[in-house]
């Protein structure tokens, strides 16, 4: 069993969590990673965008003008894509970006990109994180403490209001709970903070 060290809020140590091998020894998986990355984001995509084509462009449906004799190419519609303000052809359309992938992959990629970040000295265990008030001067204040780099991720198994109000001004500092953590926002910070609680949880999942 791979141990990590638990700090209080005064960064001192105050013991130990285990984590089972078969999780921390996980190889780095770039590829698989890379796909569950793209996934997530491709489904934050809106794919609200969309053009009209020529049946719905709102245009007379009568012959611009006779069909021999004027010395100029035929035309029978003002809709035509080839004249101004005419409809689109294969212009984007309303459509989900969504990728599909099993779950087994997206469990690895998990498992591949924490064991990573453990590797890497990016993983911190907070016994608790309790805040007297929503000011976000002493959350900053706090976190000074830890001698943190840019980009941290707040990990804890229910958000509460004070830390939700606290961490919104600090533009470098994210909060989510172990249920929402995911595969892009473990990549993406430098430094992961777990409280024990949302370790234990977040941990749980490999095993189901």
């Amino acid at each position: 069993m791979a141990k990590l060290k638990t700090v209080n809020q005064k960064n001192k140590a105050s013991g130990n969590v285990e984590i089972d091998d078969s999780i921390t020894d996980t190889p780095y998986h770039k590829h698989v990673v890379s796909e569950v990355v793209r996934q997530f984001l491709a489904s934050k995509q809106q794919g609200t965008h969309s053009t009209k084509n020529r049946s719905e462009v709102a245009y007379s449906t009568r012959k611009l003008y006779r069909q021999k004799g004027t010395g100029s190419a035929r035309a029978g519609s003002a809709k035509s894509p080839i004249r101004r303000h005419g409809g689109t052809i294969f212009g984007p359309q309303f459509r989900s970006h969504s990728i599909r992938l099993n779950k087994k992959t997206r469990l690895l990629a998990s498992k591949s990109a924490f064991a990573e970040k453990i590797r890497q000295d990016g993983v911190m265990v907070l016994d608790n994180l309790e805040l007297n008030d929503n000011k976000t001067k002493n959350l900053k204040s706090l976190l000074s403490t830890f001698d943190l780099p840019s980009k941290v991720l707040i990990v804890t198994d229910q958000i509460s209001d004070n830390l939700r109000l606290a961490s919104r001004n600090l533009h470098d500092v994210h909060v989510l709970s172990h249920r929402s953590l995911n595969v892009y926002e473990i990549m993406r910070n430098n430094k992961v903070i777990f409280t024990k609680k949302a370790l234990e949880s977040f941990v749980e999942r490999f095993s189901k």
